[in-house]
């Protein structure tokens, strides 16, 4: 039988490379390096990457900040398969010893949770892209995209109860979601997370947002702030303007306010 065809992409314009299924599953792009560049830290860090995919979120992490020390958590045997992929092409070799890949379901609790490696306040970074589509996605025949993309009910309770768990006091989370999930999103940081930070993104201006990118630390009891909108392209244009074009290719970091 033929192995699963895939594709190795660049990102951050060769500065490292991800091997993705091609054809099916999820592939990664400009949602992934937002995420990253939510990631503004120079200190020695671990940062976790829940629901990583092939890698491409927290590579970029890594890619950036050279201190970092990134673990990739991924339920998916296969797509988890594709991250070590990732790891083992030449062009990676830059991460040896400070990026890992741990296959393990992030909507674990309790001693199972920390025996899967999800160890309790063990990072000073937790980001993710977590499924966000409406759940009637999961019609696709493509299982494994339909397990990356499909929302099931109360996911960000469940994912951010882990990240609650795992952060240090003091420490961040960083997400990208849909608009349409900003109260769940807000309800599940509960007193997990405080000084929230939500940032709407719009492909163009005057055209409706299409993602958040949303931060809160750990302890906080800051208020929310809704940061002035992202937008992505030039008017008339498909092309990106100068600040998101340095964000997607790793130049620059989105720090918080």
């Amino acid at each position: 039988m033929n192995a699963p065809a895939e594709t190795v992409d660049a990102f951050h314009r060769g500065a490292f490379h991800i091997v993705q299924p091609k054809g099916r599953g999820h592939r990664s792009g400009m949602d992934a390096m937002l995420l990253a560049s939510l990631v503004a830290d120079e200190r020695p860090v671990r940062v976790a990457d829940l629901g990583a995919g092939a890698g491409a979120a927290g590579l970029a992490v890594a890619s950036r900040l050279d201190k970092a020390e990134v673990v990739l958590f991924e339920r998916s045997t296969e797509m988890a398969r594709f991250a070590l992929k990732s790891l083992a092409l030449p062009e990676n070799a830059r991460f040896h010893g400070r990026v890992s890949v741990v296959e393990a379901d992030v909507t674990l609790t309790g001693r199972p949770r920390n025996d899967a490696g999800l160890m309790d306040d063990s990072f000073h970074h937790v980001i993710m892209n977590p499924p966000f589509n409406d759940g009637s996605d999961r019609l696709t025949p493509d299982a494994l995209k339909a397990e990356a993309h499909a929302m099931t009910e109360g996911l960000f309770e469940s994912w951010i109860r882990t990240a609650g768990a795992i952060t240090i006091p003091g420490g961040q989370l960083s997400l990208i979601a849909r608009p349409q999930s900003i109260a769940e999103i807000v309800a599940a940081c509960g007193r997990r997370f405080g000084g929230i930070e939500i940032t709407p993104i719009h492909p163009r201006q005057g055209e409706n947002a299409v993602r958040i990118l949303v931060t809160a630390i750990k302890g906080s009891r800051a208020r929310l702030t809704l940061r002035a909108p992202l937008v992505m392209h030039e008017e008339g244009t498909h092309k990106f303007s100068g600040f998101v074009d340095d964000l997607n290719n790793g130049r620059l970091a989105y720090p918080r306010n």
